[in-house]
């Protein structure tokens, strides 16, 4: 069973019980163990993603355009997305609450966090901009989520340009040596690669996060090339 068709039997059936909606969610996401981690990945952009428009007060439809753009949505499933995304910003459950019981779908597999934390940043910044607003929820799912600070900066560092230190993008600080840089910014570029995505779970269509965390390494190393002399 496709994630999508997974997604559509969640959606039909999340109105069949008396809980919270993020409790129901994760009860039928740890029932399908045939894709629980795919489609427990899925489910949480979309909850999380509809937690996160109410952070700024608006879902914009550039932030609508960019959770497409990630999913390659087929078509006939944009309504199973749109009544999941509507049901989450409804439940009354606040968003680190969401976060809490999304991430316990993933114990141990903080780099399917960093995944999905990943994926609310080029959310959030659809519209242009990353609002105050929008850096503070991204902050607290983080906390939620349990990654430090440094894992938290890195992403900022990646999606916000202001914030854009390539050190920080990288991985390392500006006190690593040239030898260390190379050898950790090629082992970036492999973990980034989609094949590794998918191994831990991310939908086979979730491929636009691979290519903008290898498009923004590549940026932070050229960078990096030029003001070292390498």
């Amino acid at each position: 069973m496709s994630v999508w068709s997974s997604l559509a039997s969640i959606v039909s059936a999340i109105g069949t019980g008396g809980a919270q909606v993020v409790d129901r969610l994760v009860q039928l996401v740890l029932a399908k163990p045939e894709g629980a981690n795919t489609v427990g990945f899925t489910v949480a952009m979309i909850a999380l993603s509809a937690k996160m428009a109410k952070a700024d007060g608006v879902v914009t439809a550039d932030e609508v355009l960019a959770f497409q753009e990630l999913f390659d949505v087929p078509q006939g499933e944009e309504r199973n997305v749109a009544r999941l995304f509507n049901l989450a910003q409804e439940d009354v459950a606040g968003f680190d609450v969401y976060a809490k019981k999304l991430a316990d779908l993933f114990p141990y597999d903080r780099i399917t966090l960093i995944d999905i934390l990943d994926g609310l940043f080029h959310i959030a910044k659809a519209d242009g901009v990353v609002h105050e607003t929008e850096i503070a929820y991204l902050a607290r799912v983080a906390e939620v989520f349990g990654l430090d600070e440094r894992e938290f900066k890195r992403l900022l560092a990646r999606h916000v340009r202001e914030s854009g230190d390539p050190y920080a993008v990288i991985g390392l600080g500006p006190e690593a040596s040239d030898a260390e840089l190379k050898t950790h910014y090629r082992k970036e570029v492999q973990e980034t690669h989609p094949d590794r995505l998918i191994a831990r779970g991310v939908p086979e269509e979730f491929v636009r996060i691979a290519n903008d965390r290898l498009a923004a390494l590549n940026s932070a190393w050229s960078q990096i090339c030029a003001e070292r002399g390498l």
